[in-house]
């Protein structure tokens, strides 16, 4: 199983999805920027609405791409507590990572909505989408904040992602979809 892009990733998602097609209840958040055009896939096949959900990555000095955790809109904030006793990281440090992050995300939001409010998430099944998930820092993120928005049930979506990452996920999401061919057997977890 392969992909040509974003879209057909999230057309191919869309499929193991299905139970949501069409309901009313249900909408499709996309996290920017690689799980946007995933999750409009998604929403288009399903007939969904779909809105943007901010969320940044806190990544190691030197290092961005290793998270050492993530943040999201409504202040929450993730630690990637292995990555950062591994490493030896300062709370001062992961602090003022944090805090740009966050003044990042608040400047994304502003670009994205305008003055547009996000789409009411209370008592709604939220599928969160991502284009993939390493160590799931960011999703992880994302969960909590939509759970602070009051939905009826949240998904995280996504075609590829870590066996361990799915297994952390399934600890805080009520459910969790991936492509199970790549789950396994991908070394290549982003789009």
């Amino acid at each position: 199983m392969t992909f040509h892009d974003r879209t057909d990733a999230g057309k191919q998602l869309a499929e193991k999805l299905s139970t949501y097609r069409s309901r009313d209840d249900a909408i499709v958040l996309g996290l920017p920027r690689g799980g946007v055009p995933v999750a409009f896939a998604v929403a288009e096949e399903l007939g969904l609405p779909v809105d943007t959900f901010v969320v940044r990555k806190v990544g190691v000095p030197g290092h961005e791409e290793l998270a050492m955790g993530a943040v999201a809109s409504g202040e929450v904030v993730v630690k990637n507590d292995e990555v950062i006793e591994k490493l030896g990281i300062p709370d001062h440090v992961f602090d003022e990572v944090a805090r740009r992050e966050t003044d990042e995300i608040n400047r994304r939001e502003e670009m994205y909505r305008g003055h547009r409010s996000p789409l009411p998430l209370d008592g709604r099944v939220a599928i969160i989408v991502d284009d993939g998930l390493a160590t799931g820092a960011t999703m992880r993120a994302a969960v909590r904040a939509v759970k602070q928005r009051g939905p009826q049930e949240i998904v995280a979506a996504a075609p590829v992602a870590t066996p361990e990452t799915v297994a952390q996920l399934e600890q805080l999401a009520d459910r969790v979809q991936v492509l199970p061919y790549l789950e396994a057997n991908s070394t290549d977890i982003y789009l």
